[in-house]
């Protein structure tokens, strides 16, 4: 896996700083063999640290004039698809939802719930809760819903890089239908927690190359976003992709996951100087040929 992101920048800029969520999250389904970050030019500064959530963030301060900023991050991973699910026979929505301070174990209540409130970019509203309440209806198992929900959004909002900035207002988002992932991921978490149910954001790549007979993923190529619902103690955290209607299986490879994109937004930074940038992205995720003998 290679992701690439280059800055070209009008005029110099003396000196910058930027925080890299880069790097694959280790989880029960994803054991990351190697991860390298390439840094050109090579910064001042670059030291790496876990975040509260988890995830791999890394500092890097560039203090010698620069007019271009290129960051290459490699890693080798691998990903196994997750257990069958009987979606029926998980726990009512409003039984996981009573139940969420009874939690115990790795998955304490405290980790758990503070997925379930509202954050910078994603506040339950009566809008959500009115499109979410069409998939979780009284009674309904909650991975039911929580996949059926999945399945309406990507039936009711067109996919469309050019509708919306990650600035654009989820309430805008719904009123249009257009999107790209996610905006899609950001609403999943926002009519679950709407709900009363935890939601997180997950941020990651797909697969560029396809399995032989499958179609290419939507949003292959780019930084890609899912969720994750909570689903009780049994089934756990249940990742969905509204972008593709299909659950996150060994095509999806996680980088972090937070409350929102804003804890998790792949490049952030602050700079002196330069007179405007342009930015471009580039991702490759190819499958890795296995010629050790079994």
């Amino acid at each position: 896996m290679r992701h690439t992101t280059r800055y070209d920048y009008g005029e110099d800029v003396s000196v910058s700083h930027h925080l890299l969520h880069l790097t694959a999250r280790p989880h029960p389904r994803q054991r990351v063999h190697q991860s390298a970050l390439t840094i050109l030019p090579a910064p001042a500064v670059q030291s790496s640290h876990t975040d509260y959530f988890g995830n791999t963030v890394t500092y890097v301060a560039m203090q010698e004039p620069h007019r271009q900023l290129v960051v290459t991050a490699e890693s080798e991973v691998e990903v196994v698809p997750p257990p069958p699910l009987d979606a029926a026979s998980t726990p009512s929505w409003e039984h996981v939802r009573d139940s969420l301070g009874g939690l115990s174990g790795p998955e304490d209540g405290a980790e758990v719930v503070q997925y379930r409130f509202d954050s910078t970019l994603v506040a339950a509203s009566p809008t959500l809760q009115d499109y979410a309440a069409q998939s979780f209806t009284p009674g309904r198992p909650a991975a039911e819903a929580a996949l059926d929900l999945m399945r309406r959004i990507h039936d009711d909002f067109t996919f469309d890089p050019a509708a919306t900035t990650i600035a654009t207002p989820m309430a805008e988002v719904m009123r249009h239908r257009r999107g790209v992932c996610q905006d899609f991921a950001h609403i999943v978490v926002g009519c679950v927690r709407a709900m009363g149910l935890p939601a997180r954001y997950v941020s990651g790549y797909l697969r560029t190359l396809p399995p032989p007979g499958r179609p290419r993923l939507v949003g292959a190529d780019v930084s890609h976003a899912w969720a994750s619902v909570w689903c009780g103690a049994e089934a756990g955290w249940i990742d969905v992709c509204p972008t593709n209607a299909r659950r996150a299986d060994q095509d999806f490879i996680t980088i972090a996951w937070g409350r929102d994109y804003d804890d998790v937004s792949p490049a952030r930074g602050v700079l002196m100087g330069a007179a405007g940038h342009t930015l471009s992205v580039s991702v490759d995720v190819e499958p890795l040929e296995d010629n050790e003998a079994s």
